[in-house]
């Protein structure tokens, strides 16, 4: 863009008389020379803009290219290779607005996601932990949760690399996630590098009990678009592997504990017309190790119910505003025709009862 608003100044330098310029071999009117200025700024500005990393840029640059072309047009001999230019920023321009509208409906998204995020401060007291399994109160207590104030939102960052098949390539990705606990929810945003300079843009939402995942090709062209019984109930299943990392959410009332034995306990979490459980198991420290569940695998033929397992990295606990949780994660499916481990997550920068300020 720089370039190409610099080679522009040449249609005004040559109208004004302010230097020679033998590659325009056309006489240009100052009235024409002005159009030459206008969309050479436009050009400029737009490459600042880009260079600031403003979403908005192909904004600025689109009527640029529209003043060029026509002027091309009417200088065709001298500026025909021009339209070359035009045409690579105009792609680049549908790929700025694909970013710019994907953005947009994250921040929508945000938006009405922490509207009704609750704000009331909620001691966690000795007794409200007292009727859960043995090892599901020792994990509270290492956790750090009794007597501090209950979570009612987080924000977290993750690193990590994922595959969407068994015998697919690994791919990084950077995400960060936004829950709720109180009326139980998460927004997941994620950048998945696909290849060199192809990226895919991930949004995954549980929301009123009701799942969504999109993605989308470089911002703009959708390649999943899930809804339906099945992803409400796998996304239920992933906030309920995710309380390890806002562990007071065990305590809210759509959720039942039961034993099962001195290191495992079953979680059953009933949330609008979705009910689905599975299995925690702890060390004999009460830190979690693994979760265990049932939930539905997309195939072409149709989902079917698979064993779904998420390990925890026992290493990996630190704490964050007083709470010790694990920081590494790794999410497997059991098939017949063998383990599919698919995402490979570790956890930065978490923030406990996060205030969203609205954009």
């Amino acid at each position: 863009m720089i370039l190409h608003g610099l080679i522009s100044l040449l249609g005004f330098i040559k109208a004004f008389g302010i230097a020679e310029v033998d590659q325009l071999t056309r006489t240009i009117s100052e009235p024409a020379g002005l159009f030459w200025l206008i969309a050479s700024l436009l050009f400029l500005i737009s490459g600042g803009l880009f260079f600031n990393e403003q979403s908005w840029w192909w904004m600025a640059v689109l009527p640029g290219i529209l003043i060029l072309q026509v002027l091309i047009f009417m200088y065709w001999q001298d500026a025909k290779w021009g339209t070359i230019l035009n045409v690579i920023i105009l792609a680049g321009c549908l790929l700025g607005y694909g970013n710019w509208d994907f953005q947009a409906m994250i921040e929508r998204e945000k938006d009405s996601f922490f509207n009704r995020q609750s704000k009331e401060p909620r001691k966690v007291k000795k007794d409200q932990i007292a009727g859960l399994p043995p090892i599901v109160q020792l994990w509270m207590d290492n956790s750090g949760m009794t007597g501090i104030e209950r979570i009612n939102s987080i924000h977290f960052r993750q690193i990590g690399t994922m595959k969407t098949s068994p015998e697919g390539s690994w791919m990084p990705v950077e995400a960060e996630q936004y829950v709720k606990t109180v009326s139980p929810g998460y927004l997941w945003i994620a950048d998945v590098e696909a290849a060199p300079y192809i990226h895919l843009s991930g949004r995954d939402k549980y929301v009123d009990g009701r799942g969504h995942m999109l993605i989308k090709l470089l911002s703009l062209v959708p390649v999943a678009d899930a809804k339906g019984k099945e992803i409400d109930q796998g996304s239920l299943l992933r906030y309920l592997a995710e309380m390890v990392w806002y562990p007071g959410a065990a305590l809210e009332p759509y959720v039942r504990w039961d034993e099962v034995d001195d290191t495992r306990a079953k979680v059953t979490m009933s949330f609008g017309d979705i009910t689905a459980s599975g299995i925690f198991e702890f060390n004999k420290m009460g830190d979690p190790l693994r979760f265990e569940a049932e939930r539905y695998y997309d195939r072409k033929e149709g989902a079917t119910l698979e064993t779904w397992v998420v390990d925890i990295g026992a290493g990996s606990f630190k704490t964050f505003d007083g709470l010790r949780v694990p920081t590494v994660a790794k999410v497997t499916w059991k098939l017949a025709g063998g383990d599919f481990t698919w995402y490979k997550l570790e956890i930065s920068d978490l923030k406990y009862n996060y205030i969203h300020h609205t954009s």
